[in-house]
């Protein structure tokens, strides 16, 4: 449900609110749009996110973690504190 490259960090993101497309983009750095459109549908997918699309002119989506992806709040604090111990951060 997590794996792979990006799925991950997209959640990171998403912790902290709602977000756009473009700015989950611009936070992470180094996906290509096409691949950040695959990943958000994955995620969707596995119920870990939502996407909701505003009836606007010009449209306007936002995708939100949900109460599953909330719990895997202490999983990614875990792995960060492994990270900073073993990489000296």
């Amino acid at each position: 449900m997590v794996g792979g490259k990006w799925k991950i960090v997209i959640l990171w993101h998403l912790h902290g609110g709602g977000l756009r497309f473009g700015q989950l983009r611009d936070a992470t750095l180094g996906i290509s749009e096409k691949v950040l459109a695959q990943e958000l549908r994955g995620l969707e997918r596995s119920g870990l996110i939502t996407r909701t699309a505003f009836p606007e002119v010009p449209p306007r989506v936002e995708y939100r973690i949900t109460a599953a992806g909330r719990r895997l709040r202490p999983a990614f604090r875990a792995l960060a504190a492994w990270g900073a111990k073993h990489t000296g951060a």
